[in-house]
């Protein structure tokens, strides 16, 4: 499974625990505090928070941050298996978190 893939996988269970709990996309954008426009860039699979904003999504959600990667909201024809999604994401993660890092040392040793 690709980046890409994880992205629209993630999307859609975002999208299915908010209209679960029959959230407009406004509603949760505000209960997470981000944009209506980013929160609809990741449901559909465009973006990808980093790991702040899962955690805001999450709260928002009223659910832990692992439930955004149940794979059981999803079709199961996008996914192989939970533990192929999950470790996706996680590499996706560490990059992001890596980058971020790198990023701040820069930053405060120059």
């Amino acid at each position: 499974m690709g980046g890409q893939e994880v992205k629209t996988a993630f999307g859609k269970n975002i999208k299915f625990l908010r209209s679960q709990r029959q959230f407009s996309q406004a509603e949760l954008a505000e209960r997470a505090d981000i944009s209506i426009t980013f929160l609809s860039n990741i449901e559909r699979g465009l973006k990808f928070p980093k790991p702040e904003i899962l955690y805001q999504i999450a709260t928002g959600l009223e659910v832990e941050i692992y439930e955004l990667f149940i794979a059981n909201h999803v079709p199961k024809v996008a996914l192989k298996s939970n533990k192929e999604l999950i470790n996706c994401i996680s590499r996706d993660m560490s990059e992001k978190v890596s980058k971020t890092i790198e990023s701040v040392f820069k930053k405060y040793l120059k």
